[in-house]
């Protein structure tokens, strides 16, 4: 049994716990805000980009010669999840890595091979200790990816596309709903889908009545051979966007949680150190009545 010594250094340890645990919910929600406002924007960025990118592609006269554009047939598939580079965030890291493992599988099943990317310290770890070879991996801006981190990526798959060292490109990642909700999401980035570059004639009649016909200078082919990697850039970045805002909602999640554990254990280590002292002070009080019997004996 638990001296009263013992309890009270068990009440220090999980009070100081519980200290840094809302501090660190306190930080990651600072954080979220500022992601969300950064998210919110972004997403509005992607969708014109991409209205811009099928307007164009519309009155290109053939998409033939496109090679993100380009259909092969499958036999080698990048995977990329996007992770963060720090632990505590509840099970925002182990979900991403549990679903792309599960993709790994199926492609295998299928008879394809998988060639695997990473962002975020947690993924490459998780991927060097599974003695998976990995091809490459970007860390160290997950809290707050930049668009240059985009780029980055965005250049190497697109090299590894071109040079058909990759027949498709994937990337897993959490997209974010709320501080409670992340959803994972699959999102097949290469080769660009063509149906992602056309509307439908509702939406294509609309806009030419708000806005009229295009005169496009230089040729829209290659204006789109200019906007394809932009738009790759651009999808990979709003990913990044929104896997580092669930990493900051599932931290705050998880370090609130675990606030509120450590109080409800501070309160049961409370009492049983109250019953511990009172047993103490009712054992004194039965010596000294035995003390005190004896003596008049």
């Amino acid at each position: 049994m638990a001296t009263l010594q013992d309890i009270r250094r068990r009440i220090r340890s999980v009070t100081n716990t519980r200290k840094i645990t809302k501090a660190m919910e306190l930080v990651a929600a600072a954080r979220l805000r500022r992601a969300e406002a950064r998210i919110t924007q972004m997403r509005d960025y992607a969708d014109r980009m991409q209205e811009l990118t099928a307007g164009t592609a519309r009155a290109a006269a053939s998409l033939r010669g496109l090679t993100l554009l380009q259909q092969r047939e499958e036999r080698t598939v990048a995977v990329l999840p996007i992770t963060g580079d720090r632990g505590l965030a509840g099970a925002f890291n182990a979900q991403i890595l549990r679903r792309a493992f599960a993709l790994e599988r199926q492609l295998r099943s299928d008879g394809k091979e998988t060639r695997w990317l990473a962002v975020g310290r947690k993924g490459r770890s998780s991927l060097e200790f599974r003695r998976y070879a990995l091809d490459r991996a970007w860390t160290g801006f997950t809290d707050r990816p930049s668009y240059a981190d985009a780029q980055a990526i965005a250049h190497h798959l697109a090299e590894l596309y071109e040079q058909e060292e990759i027949d498709r490109a994937v990337i897993v990642y959490n997209h974010y709903v709320s501080p409670l909700v992340q959803r994972v999401t699959e999102q097949e980035v290469l080769p660009i889908s063509e149906e992602l570059l056309r509307r439908d004639e509702e939406e294509e009649a609309e806009e030419r009545a708000l806005t009229g016909d295009f005169i496009y200078e230089p040729e829209p082919e290659e204006i789109l051979a200019r906007l394809l990697p932009v738009y790759l850039e651009t999808e990979l970045y709003r990913a990044l966007l929104e896997s580092s805002a669930s990493e900051q909602g599932a931290r705050m999640t998880a370090m609130r949680s675990a606030s509120k554990s450590a109080g409800e254990l501070i309160d049961s280590l409370t009492l049983a150190m109250n019953r511990a002292r009172q047993a103490e002070i009712t054992q004194e009080i039965l010596e000294v009545v035995a003390g005190a019997d004896a003596l008049n004996a």
